[in-house]
């Protein structure tokens, strides 16, 4: 039986894209690549699914080693959406790339990473990436790195990168939709100044936990905590430092609670932590990290001043004290307010002692 030709594939990703780019340019230039393109990145709102959309065409139409679509975030800097088969070492690697055609709208080839200047203390491997243009804007960058260096920069000719690019155009603008919805339902339930959620879904998620909590027979615990001494700070610093103190408490208040919990501010220098699944005794120690972080936390210190504020934190848990929302609500706000009249900066749990 004779045997079939095998064909090597080069390992050299400027040969294999040369070797690609006449099948590529004639798969790319049907419309219904570019309607497949257009449904895939149009059928849903969650950006990452967005992004992963058009990662797997590009893995198809770029044979390298790793592939990653970034986008540039006001807050955040370059993050990537989307990644496959992409190492620490390659993350930081891709994202310098993305940051330079973020910058200059230009797409992006190179032989070897180390080498060019583009990429100080690149990796030894070759790289090929495209803006994601939307609305005149470059958004972010699809980014596609190898194993190793080329002989020559990885390119695409002029007629095949028309072609990748008319296919990623609906992609970004997909994108861009999808960010900018997740931005606007996040704007909706989030505090503009902490960050952490705000009163309107910290009542949403105690209407919800509280139904899940009594379906399930399972415990739901409610802190109240309140800075001690934030009002001096506002009378004598003003009201833009006593801003960037509310937000370092946000920090540090986040930090101390765990993963699960869901924390708001619930108004001027009110906080309030929802703790799922959780009895009077563990979110009591929950409440006493809180309250001793802090204390221990210097505010201010970053424009000269190193203030100190205590807490005074109420405890009330579902269903010792309370049956619904509301009385919920109630008992952890006078355990708040207990604390507050017996000299501030302790805990209190609803129907037990004060705690100091």
């Amino acid at each position: 039986m004779p045997r079939r030709a095998v064909t090597a594939v080069p390992p050299d990703l400027a040969a294999r894209l040369r070797l690609c780019q006449v099948s590529l340019r004639r798969k790319l230039s049907r419309a219904d690549t570019l309607v497949d393109m257009i449904h895939a990145v149009n059928s849903t709102l969650d950006p990452e699914r967005v992004a992963d959309a058009m990662l797997a065409r590009m893995a198809a139409w770029v044979p390298a080693g790793a592939h990653a679509v970034l986008v540039a975030d006001e807050r955040l800097g370059i993050r990537p959406m989307a990644t496959r088969s992409v190492t620490a070492a390659r993350d930081a690697t891709m994202q310098a790339i993305a940051q330079w055609v973020i910058r200059s709208g230009e797409a992006f080839g190179s032989a070897d990473l180390s080498r060019d200047r583009r990429t100080p203390g690149g990796l030894r491997v070759a790289a090929l990436a495209f803006p994601l243009v939307c609305r005149g804007r470059t958004t972010g960058a699809i980014v596609a790195l190898d194993r190793r260096a080329s002989t020559v920069p990885p390119r695409l000719t002029d007629g095949a990168r028309a072609a990748v690019e008319a296919m990623i155009e609906p992609g970004a603008i997909a994108l861009e939709n999808a960010l900018r919805m997740q931005r606007a339902e996040a704007l909706s339930v989030t505090d503009d100044l902490t960050s952490l959620y705000n009163s309107r879904y910290l009542s949403q998620v105690l209407r919800r936990e509280t139904k899940r909590a009594s379906r399930n027979r399972r415990p739901l615990s409610l802190l109240f905590l309140d800075l001690d001494g934030f009002k001096s700070i506002n009378d004598t610093h003003g009201h833009l430092f006593g801003g960037r103190a509310l937000v370092e408490a946000a920090v540090v208040i986040r930090a101390s609670a765990r993963e699960t919990d869901i924390v708001a501010r619930f108004g001027g220098d009110e906080f309030a932590l929802v703790l799922p699944d959780t009895g009077s005794e563990g979110a009591t120690a929950v409440g006493e990290r809180v309250r001793e972080r802090v204390a221990a936390h210097e505010f201010l210190q970053a424009h000269g001043l190193r203030i100190r504020l205590t807490a005074s934190v109420g405890v009330a848990t579902l269903p010792d004290v309370a049956v619904d929302v509301e009385t919920l609500i109630q008992a952890a706000d006078q355990a708040m307010y207990r604390v507050k009249e017996r000299g501030k900066n302790g805990i209190c749990v609803a129907g037990s002692p004060i705690a100091e």
